[in-house]
Order: C-alpha cells, then sequence, then structure tokens
C-alpha cells in the first residue's frame, strides 16, 4: 500500500477517537481529551504505529500511556517498544500481564487494572470490564472525558448482561462484527478454528453485534464504529449493511475500521 502523505503534527490536539487499525493483523485505537492522549492496545509494530499517527497529524510524543485488552499478539505487539521508547505506563489486568510479559518485555512501568474498578488517567476515567474471549483476563473500555462516553467492544464471544450495561449511554461505540456466519462456515478455516470463532470465547457475528446495538442504542449515541472485521469471514460492506440496518430512526453516524487503512481522527465534544 502506497504511504499517504504525513500531515503536519499538531500542536494543541482536540479530542478525538482514531481508529489506526482493526483486524485479525492487529489493533489500535488512539483517544485523546485533547490534554490526555492514550493507546488503547499497540497490536503493530511501533514503527507502524508511528507512522499511522504522523498520517493524521498525531504526535506519538504527547503519549500519555498504553491500556491493553488482553494479550492476544494482534493487539500487544507494539507494545514494550512504544513503552520504552516514549516512556509510557502500560495499564494492564494482572493476569494479561503474565501471559504478555515475554512478548512484551520490559517496561519501566506497569499499573495494573482489575476488570470493574474504574481508573484514571490524568482527566480520563477508564473503566474496563470484563468480556468473554479466550484470553487470560480480556477486557472492554468505557473512557469518560467530559460529556462523552466512548465504548470500546471488541473481541466478544458473546455480549451477556453485563457487558451491555456498561456499554449502555454511550456517546461513541467502537463494536465488533467480525464474520458473515454462511462465510464462515463456507470458508477455509480449519473446523476447529470456525469453532472457536463463532463459540462463547470467540468473535462476534454481524448479526450479534446488531442485537447487542439494538439493545442499548439510544438518541445520543452519535457514533458506531464497527471493527475486527474479518477479511476472510466478512466484508466491510455486509457488516455495515446488517449491523446498520434497523437503526434508520436513529442520529448514530456508521463507520468501519479498516485492517490497512488508518481511520480518521473523529472529533467529539467534551
Amino acid at each position: 500500500m502506497k504511504d499517504s502523505t504525513d500531515c503536519p503534527l499538531l500542536q494543541n490536539q482536540s479530542p478525538c477517537i482514531c481508529m489506526l487499525a482493526s483486524g485479525s493483523r492487529g489493533n489500535s485505537i488512539y483517544v485523546s481529551s485533547g490534554s490526555t492522549s492514550v493507546l488503547f492496545d499497540a497490536g503493530l509494530s511501533g514503527i507502524e504505529i508511528e507512522r499511522r499517527m504522523k498520517q493524521r497529524g498525531l504526535d506519538p510524543q504527547t503519549l500519555d500511556a498504553i491500556v491493553v485488552s488482553h494479550e492476544h499478539g494482534d493487539h500487544i505487539r507494539g507494545v514494550g517498544v512504544l513503552a520504552r521508547r516514549f516512556s509510557l505506563p502500560v495499564h494492564i489486568a494482572p493476569e494479561t500481564f503474565t501471559a504478555a510479559q515475554a512478548a512484551i518485555g520490559t517496561v519501566q512501568t506497569i499499573c495494573r487494572f482489575a476488570c470493574g474498578t474504574p481508573f484514571q488517567i490524568n482527566d480520563l476515567e477508564i473503566h474496563p470490564f470484563s468480556v468473554s474471549h479466550d484470553a487470560a483476563s480480556p477486557a472492554g473500555f468505557t473512557i469518560r472525558a467530559g460529556c462523552a462516553k466512548i465504548a470500546i467492544a471488541t473481541d466478544l464471544g458473546i455480549a451477556p448482561g453485563m457487558v451491555r450495561q456498561h456499554l449502555k449511554d454511550c456517546t461513541h461505540l467502537v463494536l465488533e462484527a467480525n464474520h458473515d456466519p454462511v462465510m464462515l462456515e463456507k470458508g477455509p478455516y480449519q473446523w476447529s478454528t470456525k469453532q472457536r470463532i463463532k463459540g462463547r470465547t470467540g468473535h462476534l457475528s454481524n448479526e450479534s453485534a446488531r442485537e447487542l446495538l439494538m439493545d442499548i442504542i439510544h438518541e445520543g449515541l452519535e457514533q458506531v464504529i464497527l471493527a475486527h472485521i474479518s477479511e476472510t469471514n466478512n466484508t466491510y460492506e455486509k457488516a455495515l449493511s446488517v449491523v446498520a440496518e434497523r437503526c434508520g430512526r436513529y442520529p448514530a453516524r456508521f463507520s468501519v475500521a479498516f485492517q490497512d487503512v488508518c481511520g480518521e481522527a473523529l472529533p467529539f465534544d467534551l
């Protein structure tokens, strides 16, 4: 893929969320209040994450922390490198740190969190919650910044009532729509992999994402970003069509997050 020209780095960053990458080959989400900037996962190489940030005018030097959802390689590949390069604290569940320590390596500051207990990074209030996925202690997150509430809900095998409760009243939602069940069934993966993906600790289908969304959607939900879309068992068009098809009376804007292309820096109001 041909690189696009980097934007001038912004000196006074406005509040925004930017999907740096999303998919089975790497995941990273940038969230900034304007004064505090955090990466949620860093599943690409450090160099690639820096490159993608600079494409959107985002300065890696202004990062305040990295928050890790779980230990799979597509979420932690660049964590150690970036933490060391920019002296960033890494916020991570204890069980996840144990599972990821060899891959992350030595970093100066590890801040352990417990799912269900909010923690603060400057003016960002982050609430990690447990999700059903085949990892040591996988977490989703809500992030409060002023009057905005951003929710990150990917790598979900199922979405029980507790998860839905955390996602209610969010203003911005990053929601997994991983696979189309028919494409998965007819696709090239081995049977055991197909069972894992569609199982209770795997990934949400388009239809399951729609069901979850219909349970939590409200007039104050401004943006829905569909994420972790499989390149083999789904299409961006199919995910968008299925998940959004019953939401026409609501004002939420819908978009998809890509694997190989950095998303726009989407602004939000504090």
